[in-house]
């Protein structure tokens, strides 16, 4: 039997008990099914994966109540005994890996040769917020004059967690993980294209003892549920990722109850390299960054700015190496590049296709779908693109690439900075000073060097522009998750203004 087969087998066994019962909310920890559904489908074939729970307004409401009625005991709770329950769910986590990692291939595409390892970075997640558990309160005294000022930080509240169908089972746990350790309560509204492994994560949260209405799950649509939980009075603030328009809705509809925002949103990510750039694995990094997970991730390397003097060359190379990208089956290890996550997705990468070629793009790979079942599309890479192009400054959020040439490091930076968004950015140069100056001047939340996403998860990872507010990671997730306390001690008997005496 070969590994594809394997694999096959696997995930059948996996499945079948949901496509039996269906995927059903989770609220209050008891499972709560019955109304109207919706239905989750493999954008491998197109076949039906399972029947999911469409929550509502009401689903919602009982939701936050829960999380609000569970939130005392959560926060009371040591942190040490925090981290110990944290700890257990990473535990769980990596017993099914196996599981969580074919579904996941299943139900979004995404190719198990990157999919394979995603539930352990996901109980890596859970781990390193355990081990903080225990200090989130933590402050520092603040003598002055007079007074003895303490501070320290308390959990916010409950908490809404809206994730997206890339990478749907990580994500969540960079969110939910800061969010539990700094005690606070969650109601997590999965996106509705990938539900699967956000049911099985809240499952393993129960099995590892979280009380019941500190982790409630609730499946829906964005314009139904999504808005209930951003408006709702008990939801203290909404941790989200995706789009940047629907980031600005959230905002709009959490406005009347003052909820904080914490955004990871879109990105048009370049890729700069210099002709002193060790190539090769400039080469490397500018492939994999943009078509691994199908393009399908904010931080991207969308836009490749290429000296001119290389470029030639460069984009040669960059056309031979992309049109070797192996399209397959995501369960097959051999597989680099699978299927887009849905049909109005597909419609959406493959429409700029005609695009490029209007603005009078050269198209040097790919640009087409690929024939048969499943939302595939061929890895694509533009040529002789301009800035002011739609391709040059629009998210497209697929495995396409656009390459455009500046002969200084001065119009790099211009072209680098000249979109709405500023996530990341990717500076490839073996000179000491440019690469400071140009990372310097370069608008962007996350900036790597000679280098391609390597994540380190103490650092803040977040953008600037239409890319975001907030930074999760480390210390900084818990100074969304938690609110700062200051608390003043009178050291001796300072003078007080006297009135009317």
């Amino acid at each position: 039997m070969s590994d594809l087969e394997t694999h096959r087998a696997r995930l059948e066994a996996y499945l079948v008990r949901f496509r039996e019962n269906g995927i059903a909310n989770l609220i209050d920890g008891k499972d709560v099914a019955g109304g109207a559904t919706f239905e989750t489908r493999s954008p491998v074939d197109d076949s039906l994966i399972s029947a999911v729970a469409e929550g509502g307004a009401d689903d919602i409401d009982a939701a936050a109540r829960a999380a609000r009625a569970a939130f005392a005991g959560w926060a009371a709770m040591s942190g040490a005994q925090r981290k110990k329950t944290l700890h257990r769910i990473a535990d769980l986590i990596v017993e099914r890996a196996d599981e969580i990692a074919l579904c996941e291939c299943w139900d979004t595409g995404q190719a198990y040769r990157f999919m394979s390892k995603a539930a352990l970075r996901g109980a890596e997640n859970f781990r390193y917020y355990a081990d903080l558990a225990p200090g989130a309160r933590d402050g520092q005294s603040l003598p002055s004059p007079g007074h003895l000022n303490i501070t320290g930080r308390v959990p916010i509240g409950p908490v809404g967690v809206i994730t997206p169908w890339n990478t749907p089972f990580m994500l969540s746990t960079w969110k939910i993980a800061p969010a539990l350790a700094a005690g606070c309560p969650i109601v997590h509204k999965p996106a509705e294209f990938s539900p699967v492994t956000a049911r099985i994560l809240a499952e393993i949260a129960h099995e590892a003892g979280l009380p019941a209405g500190v982790w409630n799950l609730v499946n829906g649509f964005g314009e139904t549920a999504g808005k209930a939980l951003t408006e709702h009075p008990d939801i203290k603030a909404i941790a989200f990722v995706g789009e940047s328009r629907t980031g600005s809705m959230i905002m709009k509809q959490g406005a009347d109850t003052l909820k904080r925002c914490h955004f990871e949103l879109g990105g048009k990510n370049p890729v700069v390299v210099f002709d002193d750039a060790d190539l090769e694995r400039a080469l490397d990094a500018a492939i994999f960054m943009i078509y691994s997970l199908n393009g399908e991730r904010c931080t991207s390397s969308s836009r490749l700015l290429v000296h001119d003097t290389i470029a030639d060359e460069f984009e040669e190379r960059l056309a031979s190496r992309v049109n070797r990208i192996r399209i397959g089956n995501p369960l097959d290890p051999a597989t680099e590049l699978g299927p887009l996550i849905h049909r109005s997705h597909f419609d959406k990468v493959t429409g700029y296709f005609d695009i490029a070629r209007k603005d009078g793009a050269t198209i040097a790979a790919g640009g087409e779908a690929v024939s048969g079942k499943g939302w595939y599309v061929k890895p694509t890479l533009f040529t002789g693109a301009r800035q002011s192009m739609r391709i040059a400054r629009e998210e497209i959020f697929g495995p396409v690439l656009t390459s455009i040439r500046f002969s200084s490091e001065e119009e790099a930076l211009s072209i680098a900075n000249d979109v709405d968004y500023g996530l990341t950015g990717y500076v490839w140069t073996n000179d000491l000073s440019r690469a400071l100056r140009f990372s310097e001047a370069l608008e962007a939340g996350m900036i790597w060097v000679n280098s391609e996403n390597v994540r380190h998860l103490p650092t803040p990872f977040g953008g600037m522009k239409a890319s975001g507010i907030g930074r999760d990671g480390g210390q900084w997730s818990f100074d969304f998750y938690m609110e700062q306390k200051n608390i003043a001690f009178a050291t001796g008997q300072h003078k007080i203004a006297r009135m009317g005496a």
